[in-house]
Parts: structure tokens; C-alpha cells; sequence
């Protein structure tokens, strides 16, 4: 039974798992197919069997900036450590409007109630075994307490090192914490999810990525019961939210950059990457990013142009509905530990194992608890640049101002 009067209610609002079913005492029987790449929360090599889806006084002849830098950004040279520390308001109190569909949200205070469910899966005893996901989990849970006020009986905590049958990490676990952290939720409530685990693609089943992928995460149970999909997780926890009511989802896992299905990626320098936006017009979006990024102009005036092709095949009503799929009127932040075609580390810092993205993200608000969306972004990918090659990624459910400050 968890402990606390919300683990309790949590445990109590689903009862017990259905008849017959039984965790796994530890791995799941058999290894998948093969390792990931070494050290990396990568997904077990080959899909799980089955059909399922961071002001000096001016000299002589200096030439003051026509702006101040943005807020807690950190400078372009100056790595990790050179970070502005500024004085920033909160969050606009009012609902926001945008665009010329009618559509608003509503950001969060993050003054209400607190809630949290952090899944750490090191599968023990697979070849596909990780070693610092569940310190991810231990770790975040005493961050969200001590920097954020949560309450250690406001969190649900699965990990495969424990025993009662609730507390594992299986699909059906992970599910039911999810439901249970978005139940009721109203505005100016903060919840979080924090996964640390392995993490992949698959074939899109239901036709709503032209790109053909949709970003998974891997359960315990995955070879039996299978993988739990981005588009699944946008209907669970992002669609029954509130205006006003604050996600922010922490992915550590590989091919994790828009795990949560969010409509706004943002750049690290604050604004929203284009592809991302227009993923749902096919995966040329990206082809035209990736080829200009790259110095092929060619290519990608190519891709544009088959975006613009199928951009033009649909009506205004269809483009209305594509931006409306994926938006919410609630506070949704996605933190990611990689883009979509990248690897997460399984790293060791401080004398332990832990994920590269968990570690970093605690480490700037420690270091630097006064940050804003932008500058977290930066910092993040600064601290992690001197040893690993991943990009975390930002993500929003909604046109997100990156110059207010970091709450949740």
C-alpha cells in the first residue's frame, strides 16, 4: 500500500490489477531480441513481438547592444557557467488568444495542488539492462520535494527493484499512473511525469504521422504486453487537462524529442521550430530543415516544395483541424533528453549512475534555481555538450512565451 493519504487513493480508485495477473519478479521472461547501443537508453534492438502498438561600463567607441540579452540565457561561449540571473515576473494571469482559429490557454500559477508519478526502469537482469533509471527517480523525487514543495505522499514511484505488486513498472502500472495523476485536475495545479527508461520508435498504426513514426516508451512487460505510444499518452495525460493546469513531462530515454506529442518544439533560441509545427504535412518538413541545416539549399527547396504540395491539397478547415489536434487550453511542458533520431546516455555523474538528461536538468536549477524556460533549454544542453552528443528538446502544448520563468 503506498504510503500517504493520495498513494492511498491511488491505489484504492483502481483496486486490484485483474484476476490471474501477476507482475514479473523481475526481468520479463526472455531478453529482447538484442542490446541497445552500449550505454544508451536506447530501445531493445528489434520491436517487441506482437501486434500492438541554459555589465561592464562601456569603453570608448563601444557599441551598446540594441537589446538585453534574453532572460538567464546562457552566452554563446561562455558554456555552462555563464548564465544571467535576472529578476523575472510570473506567468500572465489571463487566458491568451492567438492566431485567427478562436484558440486560447491559460498558463498555470503552479499554486495549487502538487502531483507527481516518476517511473524509473533499469530492467533488471536483461541484456538490455540500464544502470541509473532508478536513481533518476530517486533523485527527482527529492529535487520536486525539497526545490518544489511536492509531498512525498503526493507521488507515485515505479520501479523494478521493488516487490509489491503496484509499485512495478509494468504497462498496465504506468497507465493507471497516468490516469491517476490527471483525475480531477483543476486549474493552477502542477503534475508531473518523469519516465527514465528505455525509449524508440515505431511504425505509426493510425496514420496520423506522415512521417511514419510514432516515439514509444518501453515498459517492464513490454515483450508481453507491448510499448505505450506518444499518441497514448497525449489522450491520457494532455486531452481531460483544464485550462490553466500545469503538465511538465520529463522524458530521459532515446528517440524521446516529442514524446508527448506536443504541437511546439522550440529552438534554443526561443522560437518554434518549423518542422516540428508541420510534422503532420509529412515528413518533408524535416527533409527541409535537416537539408538547409546542412548547407543543401537544394534539397531543401525540394522538400519545401513537396510541403507546399501537400500543405495545398488541404482546405482551410483541414489545416485549422491539423494546429487544433495536438493544442491544449492547459500548461503542457515536455522536457525531453534527445531529439527524435538521437540517444539518451546512461551516464555516471557525481559517483553514481544516472540518466544524462535527469542529472542535468536537476543540476541547472540547483546550480541556478532562478531560470528561465529558454535558459533551461540552453543550460541544459551546455552542461551535457562537454561529454555527450544528445540535444534535449522543449516542447508546449501551446505558443510558450520561453522568456518567463521556469516554474512547476
Amino acid at each position: 500500500m503506498f504510503p500517504g493519504s493520495n498513494r492511498n487513493r491511488y491505489q484504492q480508485s483502481y483496486g486490484p490489477p485483474p484476476q490471474g495477473y501477476y507482475p514479473p519478479p523481475g526481468p520479463p521472461p526472455g531478453p529482447p531480441p538484442g542490446p541497445p547501443p552500449h550505454g544508451y537508453y536506447g530501445p531493445p534492438a528489434g520491436p517487441p513481438p506482437g501486434n500492438y502498438q541554459q555589465r561592464p561600463s562601456p569603453n570608448q567607441g563601444y557599441q551598446r547592444p540594441s537589446a538585453p540579452p534574453p532572460l538567464n540565457h546562457s552566452q554563446g561561449g561562455g558554456g555552462y557557467q555563464a548564465t544571467y540571473q535576472r529578476p523575472m515576473g510570473p506567468p500572465p494571469s489571463v487566458p491568451q488568444a492567438f492566431g485567427q482559429t478562436g484558440m486560447t490557454y491559460q498558463y498555470s500559477a503552479c499554486n495549487g495542488r502538487k502531483k507527481a508519478v516518476l517511473v524509473g526502469i533499469n530492467y533488471i537482469g536483461s541484456k538490455n539492462a540500464l544502470n541509473g533509471c532508478i536513481n533518476d527517480v530517486k533523485n527527482m523525487s527529492r529535487f520536486l520535494n525539497k526545490r518544489f514543495g511536492y509531498s512525498y505522499d503526493d507521488m507515485v514511484i515505479l520501479t523494478d527493484d521493488q516487490r509489491e505488486m503496484g509499485r512495478i513498472p509494468t504497462k498496465q502500472n504506468i497507465i493507471r499512473a497516468m490516469q491517476w495523476l490527471v483525475r480531477d485536475a483543476r486549474p493552477n495545479d502542477s503534475l508531473v511525469f518523469h519516465f527514465s527508461g528505455h525509449g524508440g520508435l515505431t511504425k505509426d498504426l493510425d496514420g496520423d504521422e506522415e512521417s511514419g513514426f510514432d516515439d514509444v516508451i518501453y515498459p517492464l512487460d513490454f515483450q508481453q504486453y507491448g510499448h505505450i505510444v506518444d499518441d497514448d499518452m497525449h489522450d491520457i495525460m494532455v486531452r481531460p487537462l483544464p485550462p490553466g493546469c500545469r503538465l511538465t513531462a520529463l522524458y530521459d530515454s532515446c528517440h524521446s524529442g516529442t514524446a508527448l506529442d506536443l504541437p511546439y518544439v522550440y529552438s534554443t533560441k526561443g522560437v518554434v521550430k518549423e518542422p516540428n509545427l508541420l510534422k503532420d504535412a509529412g515528413s518533408g518538413a524535416l527533409n527541409a530543415f535537416m537539408s538547409y541545416e546542412s548547407g543543401n539549399i537544394g534539397g531543401a527547396i525540394s522538400a519545401l516544395s513537396g510541403i507546399a504540395k501537400k500543405v495545398s491539397r488541404l482546405g482551410s478547415t483541414n489545416r485549422e483541424q491539423v494546429i487544433r489536434s495536438k493544442f491544449s487550453p492547459a500548461d503542457v511542458i515536455s522536457l525531453s533528453g534527445c531529439k527524435d533520431d538521437q540517444t539518451s546516455a546512461d551516464a555516471r555523474e557525481a559517483g553514481q549512475s544516472t540518466g544524462a538528461m535527469s542529472w542535468s536538468f536537476i543540476k541547472v536549477l540547483t546550480d541556478f534555481p532562478n531560470q528561465s524556460y529558454l535558459s533551461l533549454l540552453n543550460n541544459m544542453r551546455d552542461l551535457l555538450a562537454a561529454k555527450y552528443s544528445q540535444k534535449p528538446q522543449l516542447s508546449a502544448s501551446h505558443p510558450q512565451d520561453m522568456n518567463l520563468q521556469f516554474i512547476m
